[in-house]
């Protein structure tokens, strides 16, 4: 599931960002002349001596260049005035596109004409226009939110001035050409609200809502940062479930740490639904326990995603009302690992409360199946245990792998791992916590905000780091690289999490949207960090009780496996769609122009 979201939306990225994530508005006015005076000096030689072709070809690019730049601006601050998405650069984007498309058109008929004719220039010239409009009427209509009357507007009165200004610097419009611009106009409309309305149905039967409406929330957030249009559409299509908060907290003579564990997705992207949870809930926690809590990945996939900030606020209101949980119990397991070659699975059992935490390292380990949380939860309980609290340590990433090839394998090295803590006998333990948010990494390198965080047990003479870095997964080979730096500095065992935090997914261009951690920043840099945060934990080290609970949150509304589907198919299906329609829709067009052309 995660796969398929991930690639879903790398699509969606790619067919869109090129037009929206843009250079700066000089450069796109520096591409802009360049592509007027291209125009401007074609479109003339053919219809006067070369000397005054070159001086008409001045001026025409010179018109065409700044009737582009105030129509720009008027179109931004009057037609599309109020549209989050439109500013000038973008607006101005759209307009070299535009004259890149008559470019087009200008330089075929220019070879068509030196053999056949200059009456075949003016064809393709014609024809360009006709292709603007359709793109024009197509993009603006999609994306624009200002409504179907406004942005027709907009995306017409560009071509109508390049119309006017080339028949009056070129040719003559005579009975013929007016007839066929008319018929053009026809043409457009028909081509490009086809073309949309048959990928708007596309939406209307897989989600029961428009295509377009998903596509213009998605790109305000895309390009804007706004998460509201895009959350409002999930939680109208979204479903109510009941989700689990584990808490597991540690005191001295105060609060000294927290691990917090929702059985929550943070996703899908951004800003969006829960992304930002891991940090926002360690946030809200910090400052009720007056500690340092580290929020590592449950189980669960992006069915588990929180449909927006609303839901995000219920769960951490939730769970700080549950951070007074009794602290008890004054004894710990030893840390131990099972490994079958497989799967990974390690394993402390603080008082009644067994933490467990699974990778499939060195091969990707992604999100695991909900099903496996409830055996665990089972034999736990069949063992005497009155919690378990379960992690994903989603800890590699190398290429893509089924999670449910390893389900089996999961199981056998939790029962081994969980039976293997119970048959040790439990000791007092201290435990020692620091974290730093590294001034260094940033979420473009896939580090997010709550940076690292260490808690340090020590049961006996065995000291374990619980290692929780704020990001989505991390490189292949990292895992193994901490932990044999960590000891170095006296650590005997432990793990390293990922939050899988998906806020600083979907904000670079990239095969996946993101960075994992290690790929785009130092390693060499992060390994020192959690080396001296660990030693910041060791050197606070105290003996301390613990106590677990897990809180009930009900009707949270989150994405739904239902919802996720849909929503991949949706962009599946209709970009197959796009892919199909656009060859009959645009080349006959194309050809029915070309038709009525021939007779001008």
């Amino acid at each position: 599931m995660e796969d398929s979201l991930n690639q879903s939306m790398d699509k969606a990225v790619q067919h869109y960002s090129s037009l929206f994530k843009l250079p700066s508005y000089k450069k796109v006015v520096c591409l802009l002349a360049l592509v007027c005076v291209g125009i401007g000096w074609l479109s003339t030689i053919f219809f006067s001596p070369l000397d005054e072709s070159l001086l008409k070809g001045f001026y025409f690019s010179l018109s065409l260049f700044i009737i582009t730049l105030i129509l720009d601006s008027l179109t931004t601050k009057v037609i599309l005035k109020g549209d989050l998405l439109y500013d000038l650069r973008r607006t101005a984007a759209v307009s070299l596109v535009s004259l890149g498309v008559w470019l087009f058109f200008v330089v075929i008929g220019v070879a068509l004409a030196l053999p056949f004719g200059v009456l075949w220039y003016v064809r393709l010239c014609l024809l360009g226009f006709s292709a603007v409009m359709i793109f024009r009427l197509i993009v603006l209509d999609a994306t624009s939110s200002v409504g179907h009357g406004r942005s027709i507007v907009a995306a017409l009165v560009f071509p109508f001035f390049w119309s006017v200004l080339f028949f009056a610097i070129t040719i003559e419009v005579n009975y013929a050409i007016f007839l066929f611009t008319l018929f053009s106009l026809g043409i457009s409309f028909v081509a490009s609200f086809s073309f949309l309305f048959i990928l708007d149905r596309e939406g209307k039967r897989i989600l029961g809502a428009s295509s377009l409406s998903f596509l213009r929330a998605f790109l305000l957030n895309w390009v804007l940062d706004l998460n509201k249009p895009l959350e409002t559409l999930l939680e109208t299509s979204g479903e109510e479930r009941n989700v689990e908060v584990s808490l597991l907290k540690f005191t001295s003579s105060q609060s000294k740490a927290a691990i917090v564990v929702p059985s929550i997705h943070p996703g899908p992207f951004k800003n969006v639904g829960s992304s930002l949870l891991p940090s926002l809930l360690k946030t809200a926690m910090e400052e009720k326990l007056n500690c340092i809590v580290g929020v590592p990945h449950g189980l669960l996939g992006h069915e588990f995603d929180l449909a927006s900030q609303t839901q995000n606020e219920k769960v951490i209101e939730y769970t700080v009302q549950a951070g007074d949980v009794d602290v008890s119990y004054g004894v710990a397991s030893p840390f131990v690992t099972v490994s079958n070659g497989v799967a990974t699975a390690c394993c402390q059992i603080f008082g009644d409360c067994a933490f467990l935490s699974f990778t499939l390292a060195p091969k990707t380990t992604e999100d695991f199946p909900e099903e496996l949380g409830l055996f665990i939860c089972q034999e736990a309980k069949k063992r005497g245990l009155k919690h378990a609290i379960i992690v994903n340590a989603h800890n590699c990433i190398d290429g893509q792998v089924n999670i449910q090839d390893s389900f089996e394998e999961l199981k056998k090295v939790a029962i081994e791992s969980l039976e293997k803590a119970l048959s040790i006998e439990k000791t007092r333990y201290h435990v020692g916590v620091a974290s730093v948010k590294p001034e260094e990494f940033n979420v473009k390198q896939g580090m997010g905000p709550s940076g690292i965080t260490v808690l340090v047990s020590k049961v006996g003479e065995q000291k374990t780091a619980y290692v929780i870095i704020d990001g989505n997964n991390m490189v292949s080979g990292l895992r193994e690289e901490v932990l044999s730096a960590l000891s170095s500095i006296g650590i005997d065992t432990g793990e390293v999490f990922t939050t899988d935090t998906h806020v600083v997914t979907a904000v670079i261009l990239n095969k996946r949207g993101y960075h994992p951690i290690g790929e785009a920043l130092d390693r060499k840099k992060l390994v020192e960090f959690v080396k001296k945060v660990t030693l910041d934990a060791i050197s606070g080290m105290e003996q301390v009780k613990s106590g677990c609970c897990q809180v009930t949150i009900h009707n949270v509304k989150v994405i739904g496996k239902e919802l996720l589907e849909k929503l991949c198919t949706l962009i599946e299906t209709a970009s197959e769609k796009a892919k199909k329609i656009a060859v009959p829709i645009f080349v006959g067009s194309g050809l029915l122009l070309m038709l009525v052309l021939v007779f001008i």
